[in-house]
């Protein structure tokens, strides 16, 4: 999974990055390049107590790629207030992360004068869809003089789609939220629309709005909030110096605060949500692993996430849920007697906690 944070200046971008990352930006770094990259682990306790009990050579988590991407950049030669480095960089994202300030700090000015949240993600969801519009009129210009030319089916229904597509940006939405059919969408899939993809705003709050930073975010979530987008909320300085810290003083530090996660484990948990993403485990002396897949994958599907030619070589799953497995005491032989570790076929729905072996011609 791939998930780029982007926001207006002086946001809190680099803040939230460096927290889920545990990771400083040299600023001498950060004006040379416009997009900073880096794969972090996904944390999952029910993965670290089966490799408690198998003892496995490896433990291999889950993991992300985070990329911290500049902001609006004015005066950039783009038609829109997007860097280039933005907009390769996002566009071959899963899901966006736009953080949008909320906390009030007169050394950090806003370049608005004042802070207003709504205003400012109306502003950088303007930016997005003008992207997406530009390169939704140009397809469309080209279409219709290739139709000119000849007459061709697949072209005539890629132009209807277009103009509807055309037709929500005008009106000032973006596409994440529209309904497509599942030919539509595949049509899409190639334009790499900024405007589709699944965003999460995460709104970066001072130690000292903790009284109304949940109404912030309820307030946002009825404006904005919609089937794929979300809103979170997170505290930029007080995450990024509990990510300095071991784990032990971390949740002290986090209790004191009355914070009940880490920034990570927030935005994880709702980006696992947000793109309707599941867990499996296969387990042994060798390695015991985590595997990222889709809601509603079926068992063959996710045998070929850990290999592409177990997919046409399926025959069998040996399956049981890692609940089943810890209640009765984390043994393989007491699942077999009870019967929870049984034999599914091609498509059994793979559920999340799911611990897995795939029999393979």
């Amino acid at each position: 999974m791939r998930i780029s944070i982007v926001g207006l200046p002086f946001s809190g971008k680099s803040t939230l990055f460096q927290a889920i990352t545990r990771t400083r930006t040299d600023p001498s770094a950060a004006a040379q390049t416009d997009v900073h990259r880096i794969m972090i682990n996904v944390p999952d306790s029910r993965l670290s107590t089966l490799s408690s009990i198998f003892s496995p050579r490896s433990t291999t988590y889950a993991t992300i790629e985070m990329m911290d991407i500049v902001g609006l950049m004015r005066g950039d030669s783009s038609a829109t207030g997007f860097s280039s480095e933005l907009l390769s960089g996002a566009r071959t994202s899963d899901a966006l992360l736009h953080v949008a300030r909320a906390f009030v700090n007169e050394s950090v000015p806003h370049a608005a004068g004042e802070v207003g949240i709504l205003r400012d993600i109306a502003t950088l969801e303007a930016e997005i869809i003008l992207s997406d519009l530009m390169i939704i009129e140009r397809r469309i210009e080209k279409v219709t003089k290739q139709l000119q030319k000849f007459r061709d089916e697949n072209m005539n229904v890629e132009l209807v789609l277009l103009r509807k597509c055309a037709g929500i940006l005008e009106n000032g939405e973006p596409m994440r939220d529209a309904v497509f059919t599942p030919n539509e969408l595949h049509l899409l899939k190639g334009y790499q629309l900024l405007s589709m993809k699944p965003m999460l705003i995460a709104l970066n709050f001072d130690e000292v709005q903790q009284a109304v930073a949940e109404d912030e975010k309820k307030r946002v979530t009825e404006a904005k909030g919609g089937r794929n987008t979300r809103v979170v909320s997170f505290f930029g300085r007080i995450d990024r110096e509990v990510s300095e810290l071991p784990e032990d003083e971390a949740a002290t530090f986090r209790g004191e605060y009355g914070l009940k996660e880490s920034a990570l484990d927030t935005l994880i948990r709702e980006a696992y949500a947000l793109l309707g993403l599941r867990s499996f485990f296969t387990v042994g002396e060798d390695e015991c692993r985590a595997w990222t897949i889709r809601e509603g994958m079926t068992a063959q599907e996710a045998a070929g996430v850990i290999h592409s030619t177990f997919v046409g070589k399926f025959i069998r799953a040996e399956v049981v849920h890692y609940d089943d497995f810890i209640a009765l005491g984390g043994s393989m032989t007491k699942a077999r007697e009870a019967g929870l570790w049984r034999l599914e076929g091609k498509s059994y729905l793979v559920k999340d906690g799911d611990i897995m072996s795939v029999r393979h011609s």
